[in-house]
């Protein structure tokens, strides 16, 4: 792929767009690049610099908030981007956990570019953007995984984001760990059927709950959940006992959904409205909080029964993962920047206690610290010579190995 010479913009130059999207053809292009890399081509190529081979690596000196790992996501995308350009590429398999530091405080690469610097520099920015806010989508998504247990957990949060980046939110959300999406197309994405529930605007247009309840049942497929939201006029506890009183054995959940708007303790609803539909015979009937939910507050939502939750904004606008590209290596020397390490590097784990160990190039594999069982390499080729070269898992494949590792992991730095 060829980058679009690149001009001064003026007015009249100015593309016409209904929606302030950027096409797949303008990322492929470069389009979506820094300026100041393609001046930089433009000065290599002038003094005969652009076909140095440079080797960079992809590492993140920090994490936000109290993240102690994360999740590499964005792979897919990434292959795609810089398929075709004439290099090599080795990366994490997407999904897997990282920590930005191995256990000997040695910064982990995810993933390491290499060919001639001219033909990937003008990648750069949209190959970060790629793997930054998808991995900390994903990243969110296992964090509130990991707190939910084996709650159901349905992604919401598209509504808060751009509508172009909906596939992206919700494949990141699902391979996460949440177990499904609400967007027709991000469910789509993943090869599922969108998952939801009510508005209330449905109970506000039919007049009254019970009609709402009753008429949802009545022209929604069968197979679809009988969820009635249970929050619109009433309290909590007396509108979900209507909706099982109005629907019985078919009702499968109510939703609760707003009760942080009126300054209302959750955990406490949703104790009530367990009780009270138990002790009426309705234990059937499963309580599904939304609104507001995150890795931090819905442990004691779990303690209080709660069965499910919809999350949106904390996943759909998790925070980036602030990953940078810097050259490691200029025609076969090391070399690197201030507080960055030069040379070719292996990234080793072990796989039973997923501890790491960044080394030098071609030396032979370390024993674990921990079990002492040999490590396996983590960094795999992904790009040969332009051409892809490994098979890119399904979600599915990705998200299942991504929950057999939340089940290893601690929050500890580098101890499993």
């Amino acid at each position: 792929m060829v980058h679009r010479r690149y001009q001064e913009a003026s007015p009249q130059d100015l593309v016409i767009r209904l929606l302030h999207i950027a096409s797949e053809s303008d990322i492929k292009h470069g389009e979506t690049t820094d300026v100041y890399f393609v001046r930089t081509k433009q000065v290599l190529d002038a003094k005969g610099l652009s076909n140095v081979h440079a080797l960079a690596e992809v590492t993140a000196s920090s994490l936000p908030l109290d993240w102690t790992w994360g999740v590499l996501c964005g792979v897919e995308e990434a292959a795609h981007l810089l398929e075709g350009l004439p290099i090599n590429v080795d990366s994490i398999p997407e999904g897997v956990i990282f920590r930005i530091r191995d256990h000997l405080g040695v910064r982990l690469p995810v993933m390491a570019v290499e060919g001639p610097y001219g033909s990937y520099c003008e990648y750069e920015a949209p190959l970060l953007g790629l793997l930054c806010q998808s991995s900390g989508i994903a990243t969110m998504a296992a964090r509130i995984r990991k707190a939910a247990g084996d709650r159901l957990l349905i992604s919401f949060g598209v509504r808060r984001m751009h509508p172009a980046l909906a596939p992206m939110i919700d494949r990141a959300a699902y391979l996460g760990g949440m177990d499904g999406a609400s967007s027709l197309i991000g469910a789509r994405t993943i090869g599922k059927s969108p998952m939801g529930t009510m508005p209330h605007a449905l109970v506000i247009m039919m007049g009254d709950q019970v009609a709402a309840w009753k008429a949802f049942d009545e022209i929604v497929p069968s197979d679809v959940p009988r969820v009635a939201l249970a929050d619109t006029y009433y309290d909590e506890k007396a509108e979900a006992i209507m909706a099982a009183e109005a629907l019985g054995k078919r009702l499968f959940a109510v939703r609760l959904d707003t009760p942080g708007s009126r300054r209302g303790d959750l955990a406490e609803i949703i104790r009530e409205v367990k009780w009270e539909l138990s002790i009426r015979g309705f234990e059937h009937v499963k309580v599904i909080a939304s609104g507001g939910l995150d890795d931090r507050n819905i442990p004691s939502l779990v303690e209080a029964g709660a069965d499910g939750f919809g999350v949106g904004t904390a996943v759909s606008n998790a925070p980036t993962i602030d990953f940078a590209l810097d050259i490691i290596e200029k025609a076969g020397k090391p070399v690197a920047k201030r507080g960055k390490l030069g040379g070719r590097k292996d990234v080793w784990r072990c796989p039973e206690c997923v501890i790491d160990r960044v080394a030098k190039k071609s030396q032979d594999s370390p024993r674990c610290p921990n079990c002492g069982r040999t490590m396996k390499a983590l960094l795999e080729p992904l790009i040969r010579d332009g051409k892809l070269v490994a098979k890119l898992p399904n979600v599915d494949e990705i998200r299942s190995k991504l929950l057999s590792q939340l089940s290893k992991l601690r929050e500890i730095s580098n101890v499993a």
